[in-house]
């Protein structure tokens, strides 16, 4: 019999191992053996191996408080939230920006990444081997593995600048080249090169979202794959492939009604184009403690993640997207639950309404969803490269869309400096809470001013975010251990 490894990769677990456990998670609530190969060879095998990645999504190190805390609490869109006391073990620090290399939440985050990139490594190795399930089939779960790796990339480019280009899983023993392919930094551009590759190979194959069957909406898709490229060359300010790849995403549409995106009737709706389901029921798997954590305290939460009132000043006037986001103590919410008021000074006045479950509030693992990739900002990143190269006129009407669904007016912004700050606003606005807010901060260039002008309770002079340091998170210090010298640590961390 074929023996398949599922390598503990150095970077999740910082050993050099096979799996001691010998299994795979293939579904949602099961694992199934991999002693032989057989077993998989047909087309429900094959697809296990990238339904596994999938299901890394809802893990509490992927998706959940250490993410939270990382991409969300940091920016100026979010305060810890919970009490003064609860640090969420490192919330307070990264609400501060004052975490260093022993940071919890970037490890635990930079470990997840690498343990579904061991994932999508497995499932390109093990596919094109199981000759019995249908070759069409194989090509789109294989283009699949390849869109997810490129996503998890994408979060570690990120958050971390340069990072290991894992391209393949490792035979044990591990061999010297291995070794350095696993512990050996690469550069911002190589990695981003690599996701591209990955993203046009998978854009190659994928199907559109209109192809696949109802049950299966929420896998990765053609539309997907541009968006996902045209949004990697946002962050490249690549600006005429941000335009060439968003004419490309292709039969979505802007939902009519904002609120109800982020309610179980939006899931996977005409607007999206990449989420992360959740589902509540039993035996069904929910991201884990998503909801729960940032949920109303003293009700049915812990209180974490709270918007700020910072945010809550970005609004205009009439813009009905600030209570589709924010849920206020004293308000009865579209399910008729009423959010009680403790007291005139409750540490915790306000809340993340995206990550609300109507049906499962209390629960560990609910039915709420990620929104990762909206219609809404493919033509949000449209309008930023079209007036970024100087096209203005052209851009206008792609940021008066999203402003007309929020039921706004047009914006009077109509130079390219004005235009320029009022798309920044509208990202802000519209994915509030959707894990951008900190990233467009620090690749825009905003981000010292923003946080100096972030004044709260906590810290009435604002925060201050230090230039040459906190564009990037820490490598984790245990990696840098592991590495021996082949990696250096981010500037500024110790």
């Amino acid at each position: 019999m074929k023996k398949i490894y599922i390598s503990i990769f150095v970077l999740a677990a910082f050993t050099f191992t096979g799996c001691a456990d010998d299994y795979l998670d293939v579904k949602q609530t099961e694992t199934i053996s991999t002693d032989d190969i057989e077993l998989f060879n047909n087309d429900n095998g094959a697809k296990t191996f990238v339904t596994s990645i999938y299901s890394k999504f809802l893990d509490w190190d992927m998706s959940s408080f250490g993410w939270i805390g990382l991409a969300s609490i940091t920016s100026d869109d979010a305060d810890k939230g919970s009490t003064p006391s609860d640090t969420g073990t490192d919330k307070d620090v990264l609400d501060a920006l004052t975490y260093n290399a022993s940071n919890p939440s970037a490890e635990s985050t930079f470990n997840a990444n690498y343990d579904g990139i061991n994932r999508c490594n497995q499932a390109l190795e093990i596919l094109p081997k199981l000759d019995k399930a249908d070759p069409a089939l194989r090509e789109r779960l294989m283009a699949e593995a390849k869109f997810l790796r490129a996503f998890m990339y994408f979060t570690l480019v990120k958050c971390y600048g340069g990072v290991p280009i894992v391209d393949h899983i490792s035979k044990i023993p591990l061999s010297a080249e291995d070794k350095a392919m696993q512990l050996t930094r690469k550069t911002a551009a190589e990695v981003y090169a690599f996701i591209e590759k990955d993203l046009t190979e998978a854009a190659a194959v994928l199907p559109n979202k209109s192809q696949y069957a109802d049950a299966e909406k929420a896998r990765a898709s053609k539309g997907a794959a541009y968006a996902l490229l045209a949004k990697v060359s946002l962050y490249q300010k690549k600006w005429q492939a941000v335009v060439d790849n968003c004419n490309l995403v292709t039969g979505y549409i802007i939902s009519p009604d904002y609120a109800k995106m982020f309610r179980l009737e939006g899931e996977n709706d005409g607007e999206s184009i990449f989420e992360i389901n959740g589902v509540g029921s039993v035996p069904a798997r929910g991201i884990q403690g998503y909801s729960n954590t940032q949920g109303v305290r003293d009700a049915w939460g812990w209180g974490f993640n709270q918007p700020s009132q910072s945010l809550v000043d970005a609004y205009e006037a009439g813009d009905v997207r600030k209570d589709a986001t924010i849920i206020f103590r004293g308000t009865t919410l579209y399910d008729g639950r009423v959010i009680p008021v403790i007291s005139a000074d409750d540490p915790n006045p306000r809340y993340n309404f995206k990550a609300y479950s109507s049906a499962y509030t209390s629960a560990w693992e609910t039915d709420a969803n990620i929104k990762y990739l909206r219609y809404a900002e493919v033509l949000l990143m449209k309008a930023e490269a079209l007036n970024e190269l100087g096209q203005t006129s052209e851009a206008i009407p792609l940021l008066n869309v999203i402003r007309h669904r929020a039921g706004l007016g047009d914006t009077p912004a109509t130079s390219q400096a004005a235009v320029r700050t009022a798309i920044w606003k509208e990202r802000r606005v519209e994915l509030a809470f959707e894990f951008d807010r900190f990233f467009d901060l620090v690749r825009t260039g905003q981000a010292k001013d923003a946080f100096a002008a972030d004044k709260s309770t906590f810290f009435p002079n604002g925060r201050v975010f230090t230039v040459g340091k906190n564009e990037l998170f820490p490598i984790p210090a245990s990696f840098i251990l592991v590495a021996e010298g082949m990696s250096s640590q981010n500037p500024g961390y110790n």
